[in-house]
């Protein structure tokens, strides 16, 4: 078998500052490598990453420089409600508000700077996952 060592997600970007910026302002992330065409971010606890790539870097296929479809990323978070407040006071794109989803978590739907759908969740206390 084959054993992952590490995984990251690459967003590719029209614009590597306002995506840069959108996910430092809400997370924990800091930048580990920022250049003209590619911007990696990494959590201040180190095990998680993301990539910022310009869309029409020549490592990106033609094909693949679209903009996203038929995926989402969702992070994990303590408290949705708090990322929330900084999206709303970033005047960020909220695509619904915080709501309490019947599988136990709180969801939050922020679309990125390049269209990415952004699902932030974090579980409710306390819920009874035998009534699903």
């Amino acid at each position: 078998m084959n054993n992952i060592n590490r995984m990251m997600t690459n967003i590719c970007s029209n614009n590597l500052t306002e995506s840069c910026s959108f996910y430092t302002k809400l997370f924990d992330f800091n930048i580990s490598y920022n250049s003209e065409w590619f911007i990696h971010l990494v959590s201040k606890d180190k095990k998680l990453e993301l990539g910022i790539i310009d869309r029409t870097n020549e490592t990106i296929p033609k094909g693949f420089q679209n903009f996203p479809q038929g995926f989402y990323i969702t992070f994990i978070v303590d408290n949705t409600d708090e990322i929330f407040k900084i999206a709303k006071s970033l005047k960020f794109e909220i695509i619904s508000e915080p709501t309490n989803m019947p599988y136990g978590q709180k969801r939050l739907l922020l679309k990125d700077p390049d269209g990415t759908l952004i699902d932030i969740s974090s579980p409710i206390k306390d819920f009874d996952f035998k009534k699903i």
